[in-house]
């Protein structure tokens, strides 16, 4: 028995992931220039290819059982993780059955709400995950190849702080009363993956009829029996990218941004609000949708508003500025004092605990005016501080220690992001671009390795691009040496590549 769980787990660890990922993006990329180059027969067959790639559906398997958030999540066969042998069945599984694929039932999971209300997650098996992910692998780079370049939300290649950047690009101006009487539509989508119609969703995908009908029925599966034709299962890996291809081409209707279903529209003195949204509402009609007339707010950019964790307001001077939302504000604060106040932890284990969150959440909102009190967290630093030094042998400059190591900063700089270009998107080939911009997004020594290295990987030398995270690897094994000298910038895949070749070795 140890000896066929040995060599399963030689077999998977064996696998040339890079290699494998290589090969995919190659036929990723000669899709979304079919798209791009508007002939879809082409694109169609090379979708194909994708889907019966063994790199493809050994890709796939290891996205959900390895690398996703949420991999751990069990679905309605109770199956929270897979053995090494089970993941090998299951890439046979994508082989034979990917083209007639046949959705289980899924699981749904109870979400409480800010107001109160319950949101239903519905899980997907581990199987229909894997297939959802081998699908999305063909799917998303003929779509990219068609999105608008004001779209942002659940895109690879884009992240929340080009919409930031975007909303200081609309707002910034040189005609300072221009700025001051300019006005924004806060739209909310009333339940926007229960409400989009499957039929919206259907004419508008480009993929195989066998692949269509497999995303047909992925759709009937979690459908609500009041709503039969409408919704996508949240909690499903391929639902984001659906509710993308549906609300596509609502930025064109006038001067807006979108992240999935949030959106701001922006509107110029001269503009008409009730026009502007009444377009709006004909296009979510015409999927299923309609707007949340309760939400939907119209507010004067002087007045400020909140969006994706961040505080937009034109101060009266015609200045930008962005803050951190109060919300988004309260969140990290509550966090911070359970870890605090967790009688559980020493000071330690606090700081430690502390790091990543604090780390996380000013580089979120490093292109933000942190200059204020509240914002550059002294505050909560300061309690932490107290609280460290009423334990026993930890002295005043022990606290202040800790206290560097669980709020670490983070240098930041108002609107220093750089948006990303037009309409670009990963799977246009271009490296060196993606490359250099992906390591933008990393601070500190991850930054200063991946400059040194010419932003490519230390153990295989590829570029880094944007689906894997980028890791810090300790060459001598000791993690509380941070020399620059001891330390490379790996993909996560051959991180774990190297300490597995240590453990046998």
């Amino acid at each position: 028995m140890g000896r066929h769980i040995s060599k399963y787990s030689d077999l998977w660890k064996s696998q040339q992931w890079k290699k494998l990922r290589q090969n995919l993006f190659r036929l990723q990329k000669r899709v979304y220039k079919a798209v791009r180059d508007g002939d879809l027969r082409k694109a169609r067959s090379l979708q194909k290819l994708i889907l019966k790639s063994r790199a493809a559906q050994l890709l796939a398997v290891r996205q959900v059982t390895q690398l996703n958030k949420g991999k751990k999540t069990a679905g309605v066969d109770g199956l929270s993780s897979l053995s090494y042998r089970q993941r090998m069945e299951l890439v046979e599984r994508l082989k034979n059955c990917a083209s007639d694929w046949r959705h289980s039932k899924l699981r749904e999971i109870p979400i409480p709400k800010k107001n109160g209300k319950i949101r239903m997650l519905k899980i997907p098996t581990i199987a229909d995950r894997a297939w959802q992910c081998l699908v999305k692998f063909a799917l998303e780079p003929a779509h990219e190849a068609t999105f608008s370049a004001y779209s942002y939300g659940f895109r690879t290649g884009r992240c929340a702080q080009d919409v930031q950047k975007g909303v200081y690009q609309q707002l910034k101006g040189t005609k300072k009363k221009a700025n001051i009487l300019k006005r924004i539509i806060e739209l909310d989508i009333k339940k926007c993956f229960d409400r989009i119609s499957h039929k919206s969703i259907m004419d508008s995908l480009i993929a195989p009829a066998s692949t269509k009908l497999g995303i047909y029925r992925c759709l009937k599966v979690g459908v609500n029996p009041n709503f039969p034709e409408q919704g996508t299962p949240q909690g499903g890996v391929i639902s984001p990218l659906l509710a993308n291809i549906a609300l596509d081409g609502i930025e064109e209707i006038h001067t807006s941004l979108r992240y999935a279903d949030d959106m701001v529209i922006f509107l110029k003195p001269k503009d008409n609000a009730e026009e502007v949204l009444s377009k709006i509402k004909n296009f979510l009609a015409e999927r299923g949708m309609e707007i949340n007339e309760e939400k939907t707010k119209l507010t004067k950019s002087t007045d400020g508003f909140d969006f994706l964790g961040w505080r937009f307001r034109v101060q009266q001077n015609g200045k930008f500025r962005s803050i951190p939302s109060v919300e988004n504000f309260k969140k990290l604060r509550d966090k911070v004092k359970a870890i605090i106040n967790n009688s559980n932890y020493g000071a330690k284990v606090k700081a430690k605990k502390l790091a990543p969150i604090v780390r996380g959440w000013r580089n979120y909102h490093s292109s933000c005016d942190m200059n204020d009190s509240r914002n550059s967290l002294w505050f909560i630093r300061n309690t932490a501080n107290r609280k460290f030094r009423k334990e026993k042998k930890v002295s005043r400059y022990r606290a202040n220690e800790l206290c560097d190591k669980g709020f670490p900063k983070v240098k930041y700089k108002q609107n220093h992001h750089v948006n990303v270009k037009g309409t670009k998107s990963p799977y246009d080939g271009d490296l060196v671009y993606w490359s250099r911009r992906n390591s933008r997004l990393y601070f500190g020594k991850t930054s200063d390795a991946l400059k040194e290295q010419n932003h490519s990987c230390g153990h295989c030398g590829l570029k880094f691009l944007e689906d894997e995270s980028v890791h810090l690897h300790h060459i001598d094994g000791n993690h509380d040496n941070w020399s620059k000298l001891n330390l490379i910038a790996v993909h996560r895949s051959c991180h774990q590549q190297i300490h597995w070749s240590k453990s046998k070795s």
